[in-house]
């Protein structure tokens, strides 16, 4: 494998440097999350012999997925044993005789920092480290207290007011950190069709970060290409099938989208809008399940995706014999794919569809805020075609089933 001169000084920058940890950020597929992990072993089985190290990440089947599958195959061809122990969560590596542990976790909130608290580690490397709540990092960094401890970072960027940004990244030297900024340039292995396909999927601040690596705040409108989009009359013809998606609100607004796919598109072809305090009136779950079947206008319904918090409407709905799906509900990862699905024409806002084209002009991030967040106004048609796009279509688009899954960065 032909590694760049970058992901070659992230394996090797242990040998000469004094720092105490090495910071790898910036876009995604830039072959620095490799890098950190052929390197942290390197590292780990050169100097130690007998002990223990941390691998983490958002979740323990992250670090497997992203991280060990193509690490601990390059270190077998390399000569290195590698046993893990999945019941206990380990990892034992060796090389001429040195053998040492490294324990896998997971930083998924604030109460990880408690399976961490305890150990005593030569070492952890934190994969996707801006991901992971700042206890449970400073917990893994206060259990690397043997002697020669190093810690090894990798995360892509997230808002400048993040407190990895602001701890780590900008007090590098303060902290003994060596920092190395990765592009999609610095990745041999990427060829110019995925680059090109990775500069064409994100939009705005995403296109900052995860394509320039760029630690930049999300500001302004959240769908800011929307009013250059076509909106088109629905489609003649045949739809080869029908969803609806719903945003359920008792004071709050409720939105519903129709929505058909032909030709490997999807279609919003009409909705239903209501909004109980501009009416003065609102309105039960069964006058909604009534509005909703006049929606559907006698059409075979796959399916009906709802706010997963909805569980009375649900219910409703249920006992009506409508198949109902219960929403996934990451924003920031469903605004993405939904901003991407809208880019690519895969996602069609139809001429008539006037409350969801009024909030694709109104929908903003929330400005001056430590984490992305979108202001809590006109959102209602965003959320439920949010729904829509996380739920039904996946980033990779569905796979002969209405439900394909929406993967996470």
């Amino acid at each position: 494998m032909k590694f760049s001169q970058k992901q070659k000084t992230a394996m090797t920058w242990w040998r000469k440097s004094d720092k105490q940890a090495l910071i790898c950020d910036g876009a995604v597929r830039s072959g620095k999350t490799l890098a950190v992990g052929v390197g942290f072993f390197l590292w780990a089985t050169a100097t130690f012999q007998g002990r223990n190290f941390a691998v983490c990440g958002k979740t323990v089947g992250a670090v497997r997925r992203n991280l060990l599958g193509q690490v601990g195959g390059l270190l077998r061809e390399m000569g290195f044993t590698w046993t893990e122990k999945v019941s206990r969560g380990t990892i034992q590596v060796g090389l001429d005789g040195r053998t040492n542990t490294f324990y896998l976790f997971g930083g998924r909130d604030e109460s990880s920092a408690a399976l961490i608290q305890g150990m005593t580690l030569a070492g952890a490397l934190l994969d996707e480290a801006a991901l992971m709540p700042r206890s449970f990092v400073e917990q893994t960094c206060a259990r690397c207290s043997v002697e020669g401890a190093r810690l090894w970072f990798s995360c892509n960027p997230d808002t400048p007011e993040h407190w990895f940004y602001k701890e780590w990244i900008q007090k590098a030297e303060e902290k003994g950190a060596l920092r190395l900024h990765f592009t999609m340039e610095d990745n041999p292995s990427l060829s110019e069709k995925v680059k090109r396909r990775y500069r064409e999927t994100f939009q705005g601040p995403f296109y900052r970060r995860f394509v320039l690596g760029e630690w930049v705040a999300a500001q302004g409108l959240v769908y800011d290409f929307f009013a250059q989009l076509e909106r088109p009359q629905p489609p003649q013809g045949e739809m080869e099938q029908w969803v609806i998606s719903c945003d359920y609100g008792t004071v709050n607004p409720t939105s519903m989208g129709l929505w058909g796919k032909k030709n490997a598109t999807w279609y919003r072809v009409a909705e239903y809008y209501y909004d109980s305090r501009a009416e003065g009136r609102q309105k039960t779950d069964g006058e909604y399940a009534d509005e909703l079947a006049a929606l559907a206008g006698g059409r075979t319904i796959r399916a009906v995706v709802v706010d997963p918090s909805a569980a009375s409407f649900m219910e409703v709905l249920r006992r009506r014999g409508w198949k109902v799906k219960k929403a996934r509900n990451d924003v920031l990862s469903g605004i993405r794919l939904t901003a991407e699905l809208l880019r690519r024409g895969r996602l069609v806002i139809c001429a008539g569809c006037e409350a969801a084209a009024r909030e694709f002009g109104l929908y903003r991030w929330e400005e001056g805020s430590a984490r992305d967040k979108v202001v809590k106004e006109h959102d209602h048609a965003m959320d439920e075609i949010r729904y829509f796009a996380a739920t039904v279509v996946g980033r990779d688009g569905d796979r002969g089933g209405v439900f394909a899954g929406c993967v996470r960065r």
